[in-house]
């Protein structure tokens, strides 16, 4: 039988949430979406047998599109090795599970897992507001928590978890998230001051070179980032909600790159940087 192939740098990303499950294909030459987004809900009962069911519908949908290629899959949890040590949002089952491994015998197909926010950092560092940035790049996700990404010139440090910090006998993100403020009901600029005292000790912390704010609340961010004062230059995110698809589609693209004979020699040869870039712990 012959061997199926996706078209060039067409790869499918997946991003687990706690509320919903996102898919698309990504054009990993421009970090484009190649169609419609599908959004599934999250299970209630969100264990990983469950979420699998949901993801291996999406991987079904775009079938015809991406043959047999990869997919990456992000989840709101560290995954060491494919293992998941910990997890906040989705059922406790998934604690210790080699998770990419299961969805690799549910789906029949090669996969790689990353931490959600690790994979929109790396999104954000090849195609969004930290493109050709050197140095020390730290992207932060404000939402029901603090999602982080550590990226030094281009090769992530994964699952920093930033968002647990300690600051003044509290967790972080029990703070200075998105739905810290929402649970208060806090104006921006009663925020603004906890999120200066956040991103101030990170800074100190970290000595970063840039900071990228995303999570939903970043479409708004006029109304917040100009009101912190820091030695680092602080700049919203360019992906928004589909920075976590984008970034799980090149980790899956990195691991298991397309042949050359399949997606061309020059389109390899305009990126040869691109195995440092999207460096991860297999």
């Amino acid at each position: 039988m012959a061997c199926m192939t996706s078209t060039p740098h067409h790869i499918l990303g997946i991003d687990i949430g706690g509320s919903g499950v996102k898919g698309a294909p990504v054009d990993l030459q421009t970090g484009a979406l190649t169609g419609s987004r599908i959004r599934i809900p999250t299970p209630k009962k969100s264990t990983p047998k469950a979420c699998a069911s949901v993801v291996a519908k999406i991987v079904e949908e775009f079938r015809s599109e991406i043959g047999d290629s990869p997919i990456g899959i992000t989840l709101p949890a560290p995954v060491v090795h494919g293992v998941v040590p910990m997890m906040a949002n989705l059922d406790q089952a998934w604690v210790g599970v080699n998770a990419e491994k299961l969805f690799s015998d549910q789906l029949g197909r090669r996969v790689v897992l990353v931490n959600d926010a690790d994979a929109a950092g790396l999104a954000e560092v090849r195609f969004g507001a930290a493109k050709g940035r050197s140095g020390v790049v730290i992207v932060t996700t404000l939402g029901t928590g603090i999602g982080s990404a550590l990226i030094n010139d281009g090769v992530l440090v994964p699952n920093t978890e930033l968002g647990h910090l300690e600051i003044g006998g509290h967790d972080a993100e029990t703070r200075a998230s998105a739905s810290a403020k929402a649970r208060e009901k806090l104006s921006y600029p009663r925020w603004s001051k906890r999120l200066q005292l956040y991103y101030s000790t990170v800074e100190k912390l970290f000595w970063p070179d840039l900071f990228v704010v995303g999570g939903g609340v970043s479409a708004r961010h006029e109304r917040f980032l100009p009101q912190l004062k820091l030695r680092t230059p602080i700049v919203p995110a360019m992906l928004l909600n589909q920075a976590g698809i984008v970034g799980a589609a090149a980790v899956a693209d990195a691991r298991y790159p397309v042949p050359e004979s399949v997606a061309g020699a020059s389109a390899r040869a305009s990126e040869p940087n691109d195995p440092a870039l999207w460096d991860t712990p297999a």
